[in-house]
């Protein structure tokens, strides 16, 4: 029988996997001992070249306005999206990835630190300088993650992370997936509430019990 995985989906340059922060971390804490909750870095914007459009800029910082509105979540709005500043999720995405190559425990504090440096604290976390930063913040040597998130194999596994999450038929984040099969289902597609993914999770547990 597969191990009970539970897969968040999710890119941390993502407004609304940064609402969902405080569902996730509920999650984590109340079933982190029946089931493994693994993290798969979606890539939002990977690889974006281009300064951002002021366009684009009114668009975002829109859905960004909705989303605290909906989860109470802190924002720092202005001066947020500087002219020039260009949204790569690639390299956040990246240093995940590489923490997670080093030590798996530090991936969702890490996960949780880059989105709240960029959206309270305006961090630029598309710069390695400050993802290293934050790593060395919460004790991970930061030399070697240096070493690391330069690496051939860091980039790999990074672009394993996005085709794995497209392979499974993600098209927006944050997702929730359950996996006790070869191929796994959908709990969520896009923010929901904790009430509502709690019950999901236990209607999927449950239905899992009755099988065995």
């Amino acid at each position: 029988m597969n191990e009970r995985t539970l897969w968040y989906i999710a890119d941390p340059m993502c407004s609304w996997c940064w609402g969902f922060s405080p569902v996730i971390e509920a999650i984590r804490h109340e079933y982190g001992d029946r089931l493994k909750i693994g993290l798969i870095v979606g890539g939002l914007r990977p690889g974006t070249t281009e300064p951002i459009a002021l366009e684009k800029r009114a668009e975002i910082l829109h859905h960004w306005h909705n989303v605290q509105r909906m989860t109470g979540q802190p924002f720092k709005f202005s001066g947020a999206l500087p002219q020039g500043f260009i949204y790569d999720t690639e390299p956040a995405c990246r240093a995940i990835v590489s923490a997670s190559l080093i030590d798996s425990a530090h991936t969702f504090s890490l996960l949780a630190a880059i989105q709240h440096a960029f959206y309270v604290e305006q961090a630029n976390v598309t710069q390695p300088d400050v993802l290293t930063q934050l790593v060395a913040e919460l004790g991970m040597p930061a030399a070697q993650f240096s070493q690391v998130f330069a690496s051939d194999a860091a980039k790999r596994h990074t672009q394993d992370h996005f085709h794995q999450a497209i392979r499974w038929g993600v098209r927006g984040f944050p997702a929730i997936l359950a996996q006790d099969a070869p191929v796994p289902q959908f709990l969520s597609k896009g923010y929901c509430t904790l009430e509502v993914l709690r019950q999901r999770i236990d209607t999927w547990l449950n239905a899992n019990i009755s099988r065995s």
